[in-house]
């Protein structure tokens, strides 16, 4: 027998079988549970990361996982394909998008399959062909007939190295996502999804995605930024372009302390003033060279410029308040315009030092006199009571709060109201590599929809990438048509769509992903939707899962679904990290490039010292990457995906190391010789405590990978494996010894699919692992390990379940909120708490 595993010729093979015999490509069966495993999808920048193989090898070892259990499971792939990337690309390389996408896409595919993914390629999209952007087009019209879509101007953030509009969320420190450049602020024409008329339906969904990270939906619920507060209005004291200004506030508590109001650069107000004043306009320009996202203007020095208006204060008689430009605020969050109380606002203090203006606490904290409290530097933003404020004085700052809105509104001055942070979507990109929205516009009929019968509105394949700006908006010819209205000369819209929204439906055509005619079948999504188990990184939590949730809603809508959320439970796994080098003259250089001398680190070509530095994520600028292809060649699928699994829980970072691979490949060959050298004629050892340990391995490792307790369940996998050899080695039985390495075979199988296949044929059997059902543990012999627990909801019994003796709090209550009874009885509500008294009994309330 060989005590060495051939790996290459083994994975290789057992890739070929999977896909001849079409393992993994499924159809609905209504006879079966269904389970929906998903991964996001890939740019195909034309190679794997390891960030990928992270993410790819837990979506499938969740898919391998449920497909044991007898689920009929869905795990599809296919490809994020429009983007600038690819513009920029084929200006560097001479080449067009469409030639460079489908080229590393091929690439990619094949670097996928090295990793014997469970995957359906069957039913492969890729959001660059028409076949997937037509439906997106009818989508968009179809939006646009329900109200959900419309056009106007508004400010927007500029690249202008990438000569295209940025979403806030992809401007990062003031600078274009992906150029670096300086964002400018432009007032554009743009096409807009009505996202804000579910922002409540958003956040009340939002509490109900019990399956997701509580950061993610936290996050979520802060995007979005309900405010309760008071709409009201100043009235200008004097000669001034308006007789009121209106301003938004959700903290009307602290009006007795307004020392200066702030419009926005982009405020009615400001142009009428720019037309007349050089200084005003030379200040609004100045102010545009930022961006419009808060993240941005939160971090840029607070600037204003006195516009000589003043305006009454409410409450105070003869009092009035300074009306200042100020670069902080936006006109596209409330009214454009706030007042400012410095002594319970940070970034209202910092103005309020700049210009010398009064800084009045009117909220002091319980328990101080008012003497005795003073802001210097920061603001006070905690609770307390009202001070220096005449009729509130005394009041807490909520009761407060409702007084100043009763007087404002008694006084017919204004109301109190909700507003969101969120805005709506723009989806208005200039660039040529994007879907082309379906509008015609036309001089006579105006915005005109591209007829249904000519979708899809297809791109033109003779662009040139050498003049600045957008490759379609300069084309000689595409834009010309005739309007489908009254048949006169008409231009097509030239803009393209935000790729977000390829991304906020892909997991519905996956359902059916070769329909012609429409996008998915209502039924067949019916059947796989929504998504049971999504995976991918947090960098997604804001912008790709809330387009995603609204694209569902707006889908529902108008017809094409009947459920609000499309993703039921959520992973987010960390990143993989790793030691970063640099030589003599302090460039970054490569981990092959390193190698390890005694204690000492040196460059591998010329024997110089290197300089180790931190531990961080993978980058190309900083050239501490592994190629995930050299891995999967010199070690083989197994070991990678068992190295990624072992190493560290898979929501935390994962530090890639040489000695960790190499580690794992030692185990897969430990693995083989403990299987291929098994003597199975034994007839000694203590047979009870080998099955107890078995069986209760078997239970252990199934709730560890219901719970993506992946580390763990390998850790027990590594403890069996150790009890079997000893077992061995002593001349076992040899009926339980094939029990217990035919039971470890099927519990690597998710994990280490490849080798597991081959010793399964390797112990005599003639049928496919892969097709093979997951074990189940013996009960009578977990007697010592594990109890039957009561779960009430409420008080009354709704569920038992059988768990680990002396388990931790969170895992019971994450075991107790995945009973079927329990979530009936819940009701779609979110526990208010969870009661645990362990090996006894477990209370949800709600």
């Amino acid at each position: 027998m060989n005590d060495r595993y051939n790996v290459k010729e083994t994975e290789t093979r057992w890739q070929g079988v999977w896909e001849e015999k079409k393992c993994f490509e499924v159809t609905e069966d209504p006879s079966k549970k269904k389970f929906y495993a998903l991964a996001m999808f890939p740019y195909p920048s034309g190679r794997l990361h390891m960030g990928h193989v992270r993410n790819y090898t837990l979506s499938d070892v969740v898919a391998r996982y449920k497909r044991a259990n007898g689920f009929n499971v869905l795990n599809p792939m296919g490809w994020d394909a429009f983007g600038l990337p690819a513009e920029n690309a084929a200006m560097e390389n001479q080449t067009h998008p469409s030639k460079w996408t489908y080229q590393n896409i091929a690439v990619m595919k094949n670097q996928m399959k090295m990793m014997g993914l469970a995957i359906d390629w069957s039913r492969e999209v890729s959001t660059c062909a028409p076949d997937y952007y037509k439906h997106e087009q009818k989508f968009f019209l179809d939006f646009l007939k329900n109200g959900l879509a419309y056009q106007k101007e508004a400010f927007v953030n500029w690249d202008p190295v990438e000569n295209t509009v940025l979403a806030n969320e992809q401007v990062v420190d003031g600078r274009g996502w992906r150029s670096g450049a300086v964002v400018e602020r432009r007032k554009l024409k743009q096409w807009f999804l009505k996202i804000t008329e579910f922002a409540d339906d958003l956040l009340e969904g939002a509490k109900q995605l019990t399956g997701w990270p509580e950061k993610v939906r936290i996050m979520q619920e802060n995007w979005i930024g309900k405010s309760q507060g008071l709409q009201f209005h100043f009235e200008f004291e004097g000669a001034a372009p308006a007789k009121t200004l209106e301003i938004f506030t959700t903290r009307p508590d602290t009006l007795f302390g307004a020392s200066f109001v702030a419009i926005s650069p982009d405020h009615p107000i400001a142009a009428a003033l720019s037309e007349k004043d050089k200084g005003v306009a030379d200040f609004v320009a100045q102010c545009r060279t930022l961006g419009t996202s808060e993240a941005v203007l939160e971090t840029a020095e607070k600037i204003g410029f006195d516009t000589g208006l003043k305006v009454k204060h409410p409450f105070i008689k003869d009092a009035t308040l300074r009306v200042f430009i100020a670069n902080f605020v936006l006109m596209e969050y409330g009214t454009g315009a706030i007042f400012g109380c410095p002594a319970h606002d940070q970034r209202d203090l910092d103005f309020a030092r700049k210009y010398d203006l009064n800084v009045i606490p009117v909220v002091i904290p319980d328990g101080t006199a008012g003497k005795d409290f003073a802001v210097d530097m920061e603001a006070y933003t905690g609770p307390g009571r009202l001070y220096n404020s005449g009729f509130l004085n005394g009041m807490e700052v909520e009761e407060a709060k409702a007084e100043a809105i009763r007087r404002i509104e008694k006084a017919g001055m204004g109301q109190g109201t909700t507003l969101y942070r969120l805005r709506d979507w723009g989806v208005s990109r200039q660039r040529y590599w994007g879907c082309p929205i379906p509008i015609i516009h036309c001089d006579a009929c105006g915005v005109m929809p591209v007829p249904e019968k000519d979708l899809p509105v297809m791109l033109p394949e003779d662009v040139h990438f050498s003049t600045p700006g957008n490759p379609i908006y300069n084309h000689p010819t595409w834009k010309n048509t005739t309007c489908p209205g009254c048949g006169k000369p008409a231009q097509r819209e030239t803009d393209t769509f935000d790729t977000f929204f390829e991304s906020s439906w892909y997991q519905f055509r996956y359902a059916d992903p070769k329909n012609p005619n429409k996008g998915f079948d209502r039924d067949k999504v019916g059947y796989w939707a929504p998504v049971d188990q999504y995976i991918g990184g947090v960098e997604h939590a804001v912008m790709h899962l809330l387009y995603a949730r609204f694209f569902t809603r707006a889908l529902k809508k108008c017809g094409y679904l009947d459920f609000d959320e499309p993703f039921t439970a959520l992973f987010t796994q960390g990143m993989v990290t790793h030691e970063t080098y640099k030589d003599s003259a302090g460039k970054w250089l490569y981990p092959v490039d390193v190698k390890k001398v005694g204690e000492k680190f040196v460059h591998a070509a010329t024997g110089e010292a290197v300089t180790v530095g931190r531990i961080e994520k993978m980058s190309k600028s900083k050239k501490n990457t592994v190629d995930p292809v050299e891995i999967l060649e010199t070690y083989g699928a197994d070991a990678a995906r068992l190295f990624i699994l072992s190493d560290s829980p898979p929501e935390r970072d994962l530090e890639w190391t040489e000695s960790g691979i190499e580690g794992a490949w030692k185990y897969l060959n430990r693995l083989w010789r403990l299987v291929t050298n098994a003597d199975f004629s034994g007839k000694g050892g203590d047979t009870e405590i080998l099955r107890r340990k078995i069986h209760k391995t078997i239970h252990e490792m199934t709730l560890d990978l219901e719970r993506f307790h992946f580390n763990k369940a390998v850790a027990r996998m590594r403890e069996m494996s150790n009890a079997l050899e000893d077992f061995a080695a002593a001349k076992g039985d040899g009926v339980v010894l094939r029990e217990g390495i035919e039971a470890l075979v099927r519990l690597m199988s998710p994990m280490m699919p490849h080798i597991a296949e081959e010793l399964w044929q390797e112990l005599g059997h003639k049928t496919l692992l892969v097709d093979e059902k997951w074990p189940v543990a013996d009960e009578s012999l977990l007697a010592n390990d594990t109890v039957t627990i009561a779960i009430q909801v409420n008080g009354k019994l709704r569920a038992t379940v059988t768990l680990p003796k002396d388990l931790g709090q969170a895992d019971a209550e994450k075991a107790a909120l995945a009973e079927a009874g329990v979530q009936k009885a819940m009701e779609g509500k979110s526990p208010r708490k969870i009661i645990v008294v362990p090996n006894r009994i477990i209370n949800v309330v709600v």
